[in-house]
């Protein structure tokens, strides 16, 4: 939030990142630190398509941080709920198109080479929403065409922990700590929450929290949805430097 600024609280359960706070996001993720990771994420695509895509929707595109990496060689649509975040990205990215949308029922009425949903998809919490993001991919894919899902954990391999990060800039700067853990493992969530140290220009300091609940299935579950949203779906490991754990992502191949 800029000084002196008045911007509308998130709705009760809504991630406070992606609402009243979304303007510290460059703060708290920088777009440099996911060189590695789009790069994987690229990869993958050109593997798993049956020719080299050159449209890409992504879904739930957030800051737009994958997508200042990818839109060297992918051109790309960006969608996203959130009107901060957009800002956010808009302003990293402006030569792509960005579209206000949830995953879950935006329909653009045009098809593309590939459709990305990166850890956004941790915010359907349930096989129904999980479900109606995994068609609107099969929607928005040509025949072909491939989509990767990137969730940060499935049941197999969950592990909760913390993290620590945070950014100067402008004037200010943002510290934080990030706890994810699982308060009830046999449901199909878990919890995140955030502590912000938020520092303004003039040098006061605030304290806020953000919890965010997100969806837990498992692989067999993955592969299920994508096969019943018409997919021919496989599970890719997931390669990355910082990341200790045996995470995965899953590619879905368009028929024809």
């Amino acid at each position: 939030m800029e000084t002196g600024a008045t911007t509308p609280i998130a709705p009760a359960g809504e991630p406070r990142l992606y609402g009243d706070l979304a303007a510290w996001w460059p703060l708290m993720s920088p777009p440099e630190d996911y060189v590695e990771e789009a790069a994987f994420y690229q990869q993958t695509l050109l593997d798993a398509a049956d020719s080299p895509p050159r449209t890409v929707l992504e879904l739930g595109s957030g800051g737009g941080n994958n997508a200042s990496h990818l839109k060297a060689r992918f051109a790309m649509t960006l969608v996203d709920p959130s009107p901060g975040m957009l800002r956010v990205s808009r302003a990293l990215n402006p030569e792509c198109e960005h579209v206000q949308g949830d995953m879950r029922t935006v329909r653009l009425g045009r098809q593309f080479d590939a459709v990305f949903v990166h850890d956004a998809v941790c915010y359907m919490t349930n096989e129904a929403d999980l479900r109606r993001a995994m068609e609107t991919a099969f929607v928005h894919c040509r025949p072909g065409g491939v989509a990767l899902f990137c969730p940060d954990h499935v049941r197999e391999n969950f592990v909760g922990g913390t993290e620590h990060g945070g950014e100067d800039g402008e004037g200010r700067g943002m510290r934080y700590m990030m706890w994810t853990w699982d308060p009830d493992p046999a449901d199909g969530t878990y919890t995140v929450d955030f502590a912000y140290l938020l520092r303004e220009a003039d040098g006061s300091v605030r304290v806020e929290h953000d919890r965010h609940v997100e969806g837990l299935f498992s692989r067999a579950d993955w592969l299920r949805l994508l096969a019943e949203a018409g997919f021919e779906p496989r599970a890719v490991p997931f390669d990355h430097s910082e990341v200790d754990y045996a995470a995965e992502v899953f590619v879905g191949r368009k028929p024809g």
